[in-house]
């Protein structure tokens, strides 16, 4: 079962390659795809007016599809992001993408940011927004770690991670 946050509902197009979106858990987006169209040449047909136009709820609402084409089609999960990042928002890929980045497990993520495993869990899973406040700490911790500054919170943070790495903990990404 599809999460409710990732479940499209409805979709609507608008005449400036937009889509106005509706998910099953209330949530309503808007989301500009004219820079993703012109980045991937495979979606070189959502140029034409009519084609994107056509845009429907995919499969189980999992995706928007165009002119009933496979290859036309965006994953409602994704939507949903490049919509929140548009809107000035961090969307749940952004945890995905700094935990890849800097190899981290999901224990040690969450000593690096001082927040709680199950909570860290919530935002990558996208069931609970990041507060921004998570995102400043992701940012902040990569140049803490990249030019090994020493102060005694980076130290003590530092620490911490350390001693999660040196218990082996299985729990990986």
């Amino acid at each position: 079962m599809r999460p409710k946050q990732f479940t499209l509902a409805s979709v609507k197009t608008t005449p400036t390659a937009s889509l106005l979106l509706s998910y099953v858990d209330g949530g309503q987006f808007e989301v500009s795809l004219v820079d993703t169209i012109l980045k991937h040449p495979t979606l070189e047909r959502l140029k034409d007016p009519e084609v994107f136009s056509s845009a429907k709820v995919g499969d189980h609402g999992a995706s928007v599809i165009w002119a009933n084409d496979d290859d036309l089609e965006l994953a409602a999960d994704n939507l949903r992001a490049r919509a929140i990042e548009q809107a000035g928002g961090v969307s749940h890929e952004f945890i995905w993408n700094w935990m890849a980045r800097n190899d981290l497990t999901i224990d040690a993520a969450a000593v690096a940011l001082g927040v709680s495993r199950r909570m860290l869990a919530y935002y990558r899973s996208g069931s609970k927004p990041v507060p921004r406040t998570v995102a400043l700490a992701c940012l902040g911790w990569e140049e803490v770690i990249k030019n090994d500054l020493s102060c005694a919170l980076a130290a003590d943070i530092i620490g911490k991670f350390e001693s999660v790495l040196a218990s082996g903990s299985n729990h990986r990404r």
